[in-house]
């Protein structure tokens, strides 16, 4: 008999083989597999008493925290879809993800609270607010309390199929409104195996929570790492200092982040230098950042880093850098560059680069394409939305709408995404690749680059950039270094200096901000990619 793919077995294999290991550690607290277990089946208690059922939407609008955690398998013991909200929305984002997915309960952070209450009348489906860490003045059910009424008996899970939606994760939407990503028990649970393969999880890892658990599940960390039964640290806020602190009180041996907050951790070691003992992976998800920089974090950090790619809607990786054995010989600084690519497909993933006419770009490093993935990650679509998932899914291929290459080894290296490539004078040219010469200069801690019009070209690249402490530098400066690191043509032709750049929660720098306080300051009308 078929034993169906149900993520609540990860739990279950933790607490059967690590059930007395303290494993859970957030702020002071402590707790063992067999300590999550009991919260875990208190929780899907309280919400069969609140009459929730199968298919139901609960949202959860948290910082990494246990309740966060637990809430992933109390929630799917009933056959209900967690709906995890990204903590850095507005007001009326939450009020249309919340109608959107008709999510019948909400449990929020006290810290967070301040978000909903503007719009809570304008909940249509919610018929419960519950809240972690409640204050006095805050008119609702306080989580600790209502957790503590509920039974400790193991819970009689609701009878579900692997393809039973388990997830529902709601997308950026930058461009419109956010679309709701529907992923499967067998989406996460297959994403799980291969991705527990290729990351090297054991059962003595210490994983960091940095990456924030509502993105994509805090890329399935909840579940692989349960899985293995190792100890995970949930950490509300990730600051460089609080970040070392917990590396050198828990001996954390991997995290999960993006490139910006890599960037920010090799700043603070800079000036601190910490002392970090254990060996030390980072998976580093979003724009791949240039070898010069993985050189550093390997070489002055001493940690093993690890490039992945992927999206919301595979689940959500599909590729992974590591330097397989047979390129092992190849000369330190080569290896690096590989390291710096989105890499190879993994396990159970089939991943392409196409050209415009649908076929395979040339193993040459040089022809762009949109990369394509099929796998049994990919979503069961867009809740709510036919035509936009017909329009992503086609012929059983995922298009992503990033454009790639792909090298003589058969890695792909992300160039940009479909709407960030800027075309000049006929020309294609990558904004990570500008990018990447800009995070050369020792001025510059961190850069983005743009498209803006142009009378002449059409348009062309418009550099934003950090400076470092104490650091000058001029508009001048900084497009004639682009020209000596770039053909000219991909130069920047204008430069504003800026205190930092806006990002998303989980570290990734939104473009989108960017090109709208472009458009506000300067007011010039021509062609424009969005």
């Amino acid at each position: 008999m078929n034993v169906p793919l149900i993520l609540t077995q990860f739990l279950d294999r933790a607490v059967s083989l690590y059930g007395s290991k303290k494993a859970i550690f957030a702020d002071d607290r402590a707790f063992t597999y067999e300590e999550l277990d009991t919260r875990v089946n208190r929780l899907s208690h309280g919400l069969k008493a609140l009459e929730v059922q199968k298919g139901d939407r609960i949202a959860y609008l948290a910082p990494n925290s246990v309740e966060m955690l637990e809430g992933f398998y109390g929630v799917f013991q009933l056959g209900a879809i967690m709906v995890p909200l990204n903590i850095r929305l507005k007001p009326d984002d939450y009020l249309f993800i919340l109608n959107h997915s008709e999510s019948k309960i909400l449990f929020v952070d006290q810290e967070l609270y301040h978000l909903i209450l503007p719009v809570k009348d304008q909940l249509k489906t919610v018929e419960k607010i519950i809240v972690h860490y409640k204050d006095e003045a805050t008119d609702e059910t306080d989580y600790d309390v209502w957790l503590e009424s509920q039974s400790t008996e193991p819970f009689d899970r609701e009878i579900l199929d692997e393809n039973d939606v388990c997830s529902l994760l709601y997308t950026s939407g930058t461009t419109g409104n956010p679309k709701g990503v529907m992923l499967t028990h067998r989406n996460n649970y297959l994403h799980a195996l291969t991705t527990m393969h290729h990351l090297r999880v054991q059962d003595q890892d210490v994983l960091l929570h940095v990456l924030p658990m509502f993105h994509v599940n805090g890329w399935g960390s909840p579940f692989y790492y349960t899985a293995n039964g190792a100890s995970q640290v949930c950490m509300r806020k990730a600051t460089p200092e609080k970040i070392f602190a917990a590396l050198q009180k828990h001996k954390v041996s991997v995290m999960h982040m993006a490139p910006t907050v890599l960037n920010s951790l090799m700043q603070y070691y800079e000036q601190h230098v910490p002392n970090v003992e254990q060996d030390v992976r980072v998976v580093i998800a979003g724009s791949a950042p240039p070898p010069a920089f993985v050189t550093r974090v390997e070489k002055e950090l001493g940690w093993e880093f690890i490039q992945v790619y992927g999206m919301t809607e595979s689940s959500p990786l599909s590729t992974v850098s590591t330097v397989r054995s047979h390129l092992k010989e190849l000369p330190l600084n080569q290896q690096y560059r590989l390291k710096a690519k989105a890499g190879h497909q993994m396990i159970g993933c089939e991943v392409k680069v196409l050209n415009e006419q649908g076929e395979e770009v040339a193993q040459d490093g040089k022809e762009i394409g949109e990369v394509v993935v099929r796998s049994n990650g990919v979503m069961k679509g867009y809740w709510k939305n036919e035509e936009a998932t017909m329009g992503a899914i086609r012929n059983g291929w995922l298009h992503t709408g990033d454009m790639a290459n792909v090298d003589e080894y058969g890695n792909i290296d992300i160039v940009d995404r479909k709407k960030d490539i800027i075309i000049s004078g006929g020309e294609n040219i990558s904004s990570i690749e500008i990018e990447g010469a800009l995070y050369e200069h020792p001025a510059i801690l961190e850069a983005a680059v743009i498209a803006v019009p142009h009378e002449k070209w059409g348009e062309t690249p418009h550099a934003f950039v950090v400076l470092r402490s104490g650091r000058t530098l001029t508009e001048r400066e900084v497009i004639a270094f682009t020209r000596e690191k770039l053909a000219h043509f991909k130069a920047v032709t204008g430069v504003t200096f800026v205190e930092e750049l806006p990002k998303t929660a989980s570290g990734k720098i939104q473009k989108i901000h960017l090109r709208n306080d472009y458009w506000e300051s300067r007011g010039k009308t021509g062609r424009f990619v969005n």
